[in-house]
């Protein structure tokens, strides 16, 4: 699907949904920075920072992303989602 035809299909929606819809659809967007730049976000790239500096140091082990797949698995199964 197109941008442009994602677009019409959400004006469409908007233009025809009960106004608790609507309002609940503002609320996802409102706050929403038009253009985030994370990089100029002082406290993300703090965090940033002392996470990798736990990372290099292995006070943070972290995880691989086999580690994560199997965590989610057993998740999953233990949820009945398939």
């Amino acid at each position: 699907m197109t941008i442009a035809s994602i677009r019409e299909k959400l004006h469409d929606f908007i233009d025809t949904a009960d106004d608790e819809r609507v309002k609940a659809i503002y609320t996802l967007v409102r706050d929403e920075p038009a253009n985030y730049e994370w990089t100029a976000d002082k406290n993300f790239v703090a965090e940033l920072d002392d996470r990798l500096d736990k990372l290099n140091s292995g006070e943070d082990a972290g995880r691989t992303w086999n580690d994560i797949e199997a965590s989610i698995e057993q998740l999953k199964s233990k949820r009945n989602i398939m």
